[in-house]
C-alpha cells in the first residue's frame, strides 16, 4: 500500500462522513435558526427550547435518509475490503 492509496482511502472516508452527516447537520442548523428567530420575536429565553426540536428533527432525518446512508456505507466498506483482498492493485 502506497501513500497515494492511503491518502485516497482517507479522502473517501472524510467525504463519506461529510455526506452522511450533512442532512442531520443541515436540518439542525435550519431548526436552530428558526428557534432563535422565534425566541427573538417572543423574548422567550428557554434553554431547552433549542435542543428538543433539533433532536426530533434529527431523528426524523435519520429515519428518512437511513437507507441511503447505509447503502453508501456498505459500498464504501465493500470497496475497501476488495482493495485489501487484492493487495491495493
Amino acid at each position: 500500500m502506497s501513500e497515494a492509496d492511503a491518502l485516497g482511502i482517507v479522502q473517501q472516508a472524510i467525504w463519506l462522513a461529510i455526506v452522511l452527516a450533512g442532512p442531520v447537520v443541515g436540518s439542525a442548523m435550519i431548526i436552530g435558526v428558526g428557534v432563535a428567530f422565534f425566541q427573538a420575536l417572543t423574548q422567550v429565553q428557554e434553554m431547552t427550547l433549542t435542543f428538543v426540536p433539533k433532536i426530533i428533527a434529527g431523528f426524523f432525518i435519520i429515519l428518512l435518509t437511513g437507507n441511503y446512508s447505509g447503502a453508501l456505507l456498505k459500498v464504501f466498506t465493500e470497496q475497501l475490503f476488495l482493495r485489501i483482498a487484492t493487495g491495493f492493485k
